[in-house]
């Protein structure tokens, strides 16, 4: 069960280890786009590509799933990033249980969206965890971790990518200590606990009163979606990169606006913005944004 990007080397790796697959169980095909093209989620074209039933159901709790699943009747179920919530009749369905891969190192960062929020927190270590579905929200016994660094370079599409490719190896792993029954479920009790709530579009607003290494964080995290964002003369400006600078001044006011595009910001602190978008045009490098958006210094953001 899986439906992005992230779930997909998974889906190849336990077809790569020579599990036999009887179904996949992915998300319906979605308008994407500006002109809402039907398209089917990755999982779902990996799954076809290798001759998979592939199931789509729009939920999980009328019992039509249930019947599928037992017709299926799997050992077990693995599920990545699925998005969508197992009714206990399923979990308690397969012999050895159903196992997720998740992207974080649990307890912290159960929820939704793990890989961008260990990016906004300013966390130097992340990675994934195997574990025992359970009824609650990534509260089950877990199984094996894998460790990686986060560098202050990452993005969440960088560190995405990474993760998906540890996150197949470390369910490969799993299902093979789980056959030789060589594993012990851990519980992950409470300490630590934190959660990744899902994203929305206004967490992506700049605050300049908050330092620059997290703001920094915050945009390196929303590179992808929703993309971090300041207002300049009523025009919503995306910020797709920058670097923590040198430069004092009051909050949120310009400190340089020629070559470089510099804001003061909280404690002391200040952003170089490097790549930027104003509603209108397109992405461009802070150069050019400068060359076509006369900002003076001393203006408040």
């Amino acid at each position: 069960m899986g439906t992005p990007d992230f779930a997909v080397p998974t889906l190849k790796a336990l077809l790569s280890a020579g599990h036999s697959i009887v179904g996949v169980f992915t998300q319906p095909d979605k308008p994407v786009g500006r002109k809402q093209i039907l398209t089917p989620p990755p999982v779902k074209v990996e799954a076809e590509k290798n001759g998979i039933k592939v199931f789509q159901p729009t939920t999980l709790k009328d019992g039509e799933a249930y019947e599928i699943l037992k017709e299926l009747d799997p050992e077990i179920i693995v599920v990545v990033a699925y998005g969508k919530i197992l009714p206990k009749e399923i979990l308690d369905l397969p012999k050895y249980k159903c196992i997720n891969g998740h992207a974080s190192l649990l307890p912290r960062h159960r929820g939704a969206s793990p890989i961008q929020w260990s990016i906004v927190c300013g966390d130097k270590v992340t990675g994934v965890t195997t574990m025992l579905m359970d009824e609650g929200m990534d509260t089950g016994d877990m199984l094996e971790t894998v460790t990686i660094e986060i560098s202050d370079t990452d993005t969440a599409e960088t560190l995405h990518d990474r993760l998906s490719l540890l996150g197949a190896d470390l369910m490969c792993s799993t299902l093979e200590k789980i056959e030789k029954g060589s594993i012990t479920p851990k519980p992950q009790g409470e300490n630590g606990v934190t959660y990744a709530p899902i994203i929305k579009k206004e967490m992506g607003l700049l605050d300049f009163s908050k330092n620059a290494k997290e703001l920094h964080c915050l945009i390196r995290a929303f590179s992808g979606w929703p993309v971090a964002y300041f207002s300049l003369n009523g025009k919503r400006v995306k910020v797709y990169s920058a670097e923590v600078a040198v430069g004092d001044g009051s909050v949120a006011t310009v400190l340089s606006s020629k070559n470089e595009f510099v804001v003061s910001c909280g404690e002391n602190t200040a952003l170089k913005l490097t790549r930027l978008q104003i509603e209108g045009s397109k992405p461009m490098d802070a150069r050019a944004f400068l060359c076509g958006n006369s900002i003076a210094v001393g203006t408040r953001l």
